[in-house]
């Protein structure tokens, strides 16, 4: 049956069920141009030395992970698991439940290891700002003094939950700034500006761990609501951070973005099954991960048992414009916008990133990605996506981080799956997502499961960085293939950001080009939105305006512009289109 679901401005939701032949049998494409016993199954194991399969995509470089990152005695160790990542100019930051790492990756094809610290706590979520370091500390060893004794007592003055806040400066000697406690601690956290105020940037933080003592911590609360109205479930804090002052750092808001719309705090999904055939969720009392749109004024949450739409036009005081629940979703884990804000593609976490979750036997529909299509603010269902090659039991794998690839005119992901490997998807028709390229590994071990993987593949400024829980830093890059042309990633390789976290989605933006108009090109041949002859002459004439000069190229690129708008409307797909014409005009309009 195919779900849709209607979200009014209250949150209340309506579940429609429709009758039909699901159209998310995942993967569903055409297997003609895809390899015809897939690579990825039946790969040799080992922690070193695995065996590797790659299809339109290849492995730039491998940086294996420092030694005091590695316990040699369980390679699997969850305490020295590498995390999230975030970049800044040539420099990698790598989280870790132990600490950071920072690459240098000026050279791609040989990453250096510019400095690490060791500083543990769990999960080791990292964001950055100019010289600031962010970084989420979550387990109850976490010490304000990052420290490697953890904290015996139950009740401590040196524990340190929640987000540390470093100076950068000298990457040499990272100095602790600030370091904000909160109740639940800091499983992710989500890094946001306001264009209102530059002077100030705030941290959206994600608790999903146990309340601790109100002995400890003052005013936590681990009870019910219906016991306790300031319980500190159902709730995220905001931390402001003044850029001259990062030291005084300090929770400004606890938002109740769950709330109904008679105020009841703990308004959205309670948790449990959905019905016979169907997946048990887990209850709505946080979020796991929050990713801010900025340039649209949004956010989109993933909370437990929700994905959740949030107006963040105001960064202190958000506010749930939308929500949606999934019978086939466990947890919902992460989010991410298509470029104009009109899609949002939410990952399950089903099993908790610790379980073997694309086996042959496990449905196709959990632990997958669940593509909305958000238009008029409603959330409506479009399809699934989970990787079609099936995973052994030694091999953690589930949905997990991805974020967009640029690629003009269309909707491409990029996305960690554990020892699922790396996927590529075009999810351009929502209804119809397709993978177009991989990279995996066999697992850790051939007889039990080691904890490892891709935790998260990003594209930053040209090349995919995947963090390798287990293993290190993997660095990636597209290669031309019937899906995705040499014009098409050249494109994607100009749209370049100095400062990148994942979790605060940047709008892609493509400087005028001539490689940009050819990918336009290729992309309207492809789709045989314009004719043969069509395509021919376009070609021709782009090539012959690049070769010429001044006034003579100016003309020549307005004259092709033109005619495209001309018959722009009689196309089926105006948009692209227009989107070269566009291109052309300004193009011409360069010196």
């Amino acid at each position: 049956m195919n779900y849709i679901f209607k979200i009014s401005r209250a949150g209340l939701v309506v579940l429609a069920l429709i009758t039909a032949a699901h159209p998310t049998i995942l993967g569903a494409q055409s297997t003609e141009s895809r390899p015809s016993n897939d690579p990825r199954v039946g790969l040799k194991a080992g922690w070193r030395d695995a065996g590797q399969a790659a299809w339109n995509m290849r492995l730039v470089a491998h940086a294996p992970k420092p030694e005091q990152f590695v316990n040699p005695a369980n390679i699997g160790d969850i305490g020295f698991a590498n995390s999230d990542l975030a970049f800044s100019g040539n420099l990698v930051f790598q989280g870790n439940f132990a600490g950071v790492q920072v690459w240098d990756v000026s050279d791609p094809r040989q990453p250096r290891l510019r400095t690490a610290f060791i500083c543990p706590g769990g999960q080791g979520d990292v964001s950055v700002f100019r010289n600031l370091l962010f970084m989420s500390v979550e387990e109850t060893r976490g010490r304000v003094d990052c420290g490697t004794q953890g904290v015996p007592d139950s009740v401590s003055s040196e524990r340190f939950r929640g987000v540390r806040i470093f100076d950068i400066t000298d990457l040499n000697r990272p100095r602790q700034l600030a370091a904000v406690q909160t109740c639940r601690g800091s499983h992710t956290h989500t890094l946001l500006s306001d264009p209102r105020d530059p002077d100030k940037v705030y941290v959206y933080v994600q608790g999903t761990s146990l309340v601790r003592s109100p002995t400890e911590l003052p005013g936590c609360s681990r009870r019910p609501p219906s016991e306790d109205p300031n319980t500190s479930l159902f709730r995220i804090e905001i931390i402001e951070v003044p850029l001259a002052a990062p030291e005084s750092a300090r929770i400004v808001n606890m938002p109740r973005i769950f709330a109904d719309s008679l105020g009841n705090i703990a308004g959205l999904w309670k948790g449990g099954g959905h019905g016979e055939g169907t997946q048990t969720t887990a209850p709505t009392d946080q979020c796991h991960d929050i990713t801010a749109y900025v340039a649209i004024g949004l956010a989109a949450g993933a909370c437990s048992g929700n994905g959740i739409i949030l107006d963040i036009s105001d960064p202190v005081n958000p506010r749930r414009v939308a929500d949606a629940v999934d019978p086939n979703f466990a947890y919902w884990h992460s989010a991410t916008f298509s470029n104009d804000g009109r899609k949002v593609v939410f990952t399950d976490e089903w099993g908790g990133g610790l379980a073997p979750r694309c086996r042959s036997t496990d449905r196709p529909e959990w632990g997958a990605n669940a593509i909305f299509r958000l238009e008029n603010g409603r959330l409506s269902f479009a399809s699934y996506f989970k990787i079609p090659a099936p995973q052994t039991a030694q091999e953690n794998c589930v949905a997990h981080n991805g974020s967009l690839v640029p690629v003009p005119g269309r909707d491409i992901m990029v996305q960690g799956w554990y020892q699922g490997g790396i996927s590529v998807i075009d999810f351009t028709d929502p209804n119809h997502p397709v993978e177009i390229a991989f990279f995996d590994r066999g697992p850790m071990d051939s007889t039990r499961m080691y904890l490892g993987g891709q935790w998260s593949a990003y594209w930053y400024n040209g090349y995919i960085y995947g963090s390798e829980i287990g293993r290190g830093l993997d660095i990636l890059e597209l290669v031309p293939s019937e899906y995705l042309s040499a014009n098409e990633l050249e494109a994607a390789r100009s749209v370049r950001f100095a400062q990148y976290n994942v979790q605060s989605q940047q709008r892609f933006e493509w400087p005028p080009s001539f490689p940009l108009a050819r990918a336009y090109i290729d992309q309207l041949e492809r789709d045989k939105t314009l004719s043969t002859e069509k395509i021919g002459a376009l070609r021709r004439g782009v090539a012959e305006a690049e070769r010429a000069q001044g006034a003579r190229r100016n003309s020549a690129l307005a004259q092709l512009a033109s005619e495209l708008e001309r018959e722009a409307a009689a196309t089926d797909d105006a948009q692209r289109v227009q989107a070269l014409a566009n291109t052309l005009r300004q193009l011409a309009a360069t010196r």
